[in-house]
Order: C-alpha cells, then sequence, then structure tokens
C-alpha cells in the first residue's frame, strides 16, 4: 500500500513533473530501467552544498557505472542554479553534469524536504530509487551537516546486489 502523505521506503516514488538545469523532465519516468538518487540541498552558493556537489560530480562515473543517475534539488530556480554551475566551474574546474531540479517548493513539499522551522530551505535529504520506480532508502540530514557521498554510493550498490543474491531479511 503506498502512503498519500511523504513517501517511505517501499512505496513507489510519487509522479512529479520537474523543471530542470537539462529540461523538463518527469520522476520517475525518465529514469526508468535506471536506479536514481534525489539529492536535496538548503540553497545554492552555500559552501557545504557546492563541496556536496562537487563529490557527486567526482563520483558520477561510479554511479553511471552501477546504471544509477543522480539528481539535485532545492527551492531555488533554474537561472540561479545554472549560474551556480558555472562558479563551481569558473572557480573549481568541475563540470556539473546532472541535472538539478528548479523547485518551487510543490516538490520539496510532496517529498517532505522543507525544514521545519527553517523558512522555505530544504533538508539534506537522499532518496535512492531503483530501476522500479521503488523507493528504497531514504537519508535526511539536518542543514548543518554535509553528506558522504561515498556512503550514498556503497547504499546503492548494497541494494543492487541485495536485489541480486535475492536478500530479504524478515523483520
Amino acid at each position: 500500500m503506498e502512503n498519500q502523505g511523504m513517501p517511505l521506503l517501499g512505496d513507489k516514488f510519487p509522479k512529479l513533473e520537474v523543471v530542470t538545469t537539462r529540461g523538463k523532465k518527469v520522476l520517475p519516468d525518465d529514469m526508468a530501467g535506471k536506479w536514481f538518487v534525489l539529492f536535496s540541498h538548503p540553497a545554492d552558493f552555500t559552501p557545504v552544498c557546492t563541496t556536496e556537489f562537487v563529490a557527486f560530480q567526482n563520483l558520477y562515473k561510479d554511479f553511471k557505472a552501477v546504471n544509477c543517475e543522480l539528481i539535485g534539488m532545492s527551492v531555488d530556480q533554474v537561472f540561479s542554479h545554472i549560474k551556480w554551475e558555472e562558479w563551481i566551474k569558473d572557480n573549481l574546474d568541475v563540470d556539473i553534469e546532472f541535472p538539478i531540479i528548479a523547485d518551487t517548493g510543490a516538490v520539496a513539499n510532496r517529498l517532505g524536504l522543507v525544514h521545519p522551522g527553517k523558512g522555505t530551505n530544504t533538508v539534506r535529504a537522499v532518496f535512492i530509487v531503483d530501476d522500479k520506480g521503488t523507493i528504497r532508502i531514504i537519508f535526511y540530514y539536518p542543514q548543518e551537516l554535509g553528506r558522504n557521498m561515498q556512503e550514498i554510493l556503497r547504499a546503492v550498490k548494497g541494494m543492487q546486489y541485495s536485489d541480486k543474491k535475492r536478500l530479504r531479511y524478515a523483520s
């Protein structure tokens, strides 16, 4: 049974039409047959968010090697995301190759990403979604703490290994 509020583990990822730095997308449909990691960040041009995006980009080939795409998001507009990508390229010599969702708040609210008591900023959330569109892992971090991208890659690989070996654990 699918949860009608914030999505939970085992739910199908909700169908969302989004605007990104790489055009319009429909999730999870446009990722059909691939795993994907949707990760939110509080705001463009902030130090922790910038280091996280660079770290994700540095591992992008490793994610793609296991049939997994990356997609970022925050409650910022496409123009801001593009300028931030340009700043990262100009100052850190890193090209961000994955799309970033520009959200007006609808996506963040649907996914339960608005940080309580901190305006419209989103938490640092990670949704790992399998190739069938099912949410397999959800990580939530406060705005103040950055994430470990190696751990996120390890989690994707671990879930894929579990599926391949058909490992299921009873509660």
